[in-house]
């Protein structure tokens, strides 16, 4: 807490922002808990509208914050999305962290959301996502581990040993080649 690196890793994963987003998300975006803003990259330019989580609205208590902007750099000033990128990544190499980047948050971001039930329309209403191409990739792989365990907790039935499907009158496997 207290660290510029602490602000930047907790905007990302606790908004889903891209990181050109990201870095021009401030105060004056914020009310009643809540940040609106108008995303760049998705078509037609959503709007999403974030609930702030009490964790960020700590680390953004803790600062350092710019005036405008709430991820700045040394000087206090906003960063473009590309010097925002390479200030994260140096900061990841620094933290032996050598194979991440700003937009592996906004995919852990999903991942949790989805992990933990969020719907295809829910995951577009963070990420400002439109279809359902994008989302179904995170809901899907969270849906079928999910599913596994339901489904399994069946199999184990034990009042269930029957079978519907009846046994072959011939047989399943050819009798093994002796030399």
């Amino acid at each position: 807490m207290g660290t510029k690196e602490r602000v930047w890793i907790d905007v990302l994963l606790f908004t889903g922002l891209r990181r050109g987003d990201a870095v021009g998300l401030g105060g004056q975006h914020v009310r009643n808990g809540v940040a609106t803003l108008r995303t760049e990259k998705s078509q037609g330019a959503v709007t999403v509208y974030l609930p702030i989580l009490p964790i960020l609205q700590a680390t953004l208590d803790a600062g350092p914050v710019g005036d405008l902007a709430f991820i700045v750099g040394k000087s206090g000033k906003p960063f473009t999305k590309e010097s925002f990128g390479n200030a994260f990544k140096e900061a990841c190499v620094k933290a032996g962290l050598l194979h991440h980047s700003a937009h592996g948050c906004r995919k852990i971001g999903a991942t949790r959301a989805a992990k933990n039930g969020a719907t295809v329309a829910q995951l577009n209403a963070i990420f400002g996502w439109s279809g359902t191409a994008m989302a179904s990739l995170y809901t899907q792989a969270a849906d079928r581990k999910r599913l596994a365990r339901e489904a399994m907790a069946k199999v184990a039935r034990e009042n269930e040993t029957t079978t519907s499907i009846p046994s072959p009158k011939y047989k399943v496997r050819a009798a093994e080649r002796k030399p």
